[in-house]
């Protein structure tokens, strides 16, 4: 193990883990300690303009996917992204369990993020999904879910590399929830430079009187106002 591996699974054992689930339980989001130092974040932002490190671009506005462009990572990952993706996931792995069982799935994960990605791989999903988001003023990302394959593991994260309020304005991470039998819930989370956001990938467990029931999460992020926004995202499951 790298010393920055050591270093990000060593900063992560320290943060309150029970809380951090009790939000993603009751608010459906959870906003993490600084992960990231601003060094680390200038540092993973330089990465954009150097095509070694990608293996795709994407123009939002092309697809109808919004204003702006991201890029997904070619393997081998940088050391930072794939140290956060060992780090996070067998921390979250033992939640999304929980909540496959509540919604009566069959999909259990594994302890350790290699044995699930050995499964990804092994149903032709080998491509790696970590990527970089660039937004400008006017930017802004619909709605979506980032579903790659037939495997998804059911939490994601997102690493603010900007600071809100100094590089760029507006822009807030959005997340809308399909409630049945009920209107949408939106929520805007504001995430500091270095800090994560947590989210559900696709779906989350709600409780009622007659048990659990399911909840349809999307996410965007809204209108830059002016500046610059970058952000990471660190997804478990690889694409086909």
């Amino acid at each position: 193990m790298t010393d920055l591996a050591t270093s990000v699974d060593t900063l992560l054992s320290q943060w309150d883990w029970q809380e951090l689930r009790s939000s993603l339980v009751e608010h459906g989001y959870a906003v993490t300690p600084e992960v990231l130092s601003a060094k680390q974040c200038e540092d993973l932002v330089g990465l954009y303009d150097e095509p070694e490190h990608w293996r795709s671009r994407v123009d939002m506005a092309r697809h109808r996917f919004g204003s702006g462009e991201y890029k997904y990572f070619a393997n081998p990952l940088p050391e930072t992204v794939a140290d956060l993706r060992t780090a996070f996931y067998p921390r979250l792995a033992p939640l999304a369990n929980t909540w496959n069982e509540q919604l009566r799935f069959p999909d259990r994960f594994p302890d350790e993020l290699d044995d699930f990605l050995d499964r990804c791989h092994a149903a032709g999903q080998v491509r790696p999904t970590p990527l970089l988001l660039q937004y400008q003023a006017g930017g802004y990302n619909c709605l979506h879910q980032d579903i790659y394959g037939e495997h998804a593991f059911p939490l994601q994260v997102m690493v603010a590399l900007s600071r809100p309020g100094e590089d760029y304005t507006g822009g807030e991470f959005l997340l809308v929830e399909n409630l049945p039998r009920a209107q949408s819930r939106g929520t805007a989370v504001s995430v500091g430079q270095g800090q994560a956001v947590i989210w559900p990938t696709r779906f989350r467990p709600g409780v009622g009187s007659r048990g659990f029931y399911r909840i349809t999460v999307r996410h965007g992020v809204s209108v830059i106002r002016t500046g610059h926004r970058h952000t990471l995202g660190v997804i478990f499951h690889d694409a086909t």
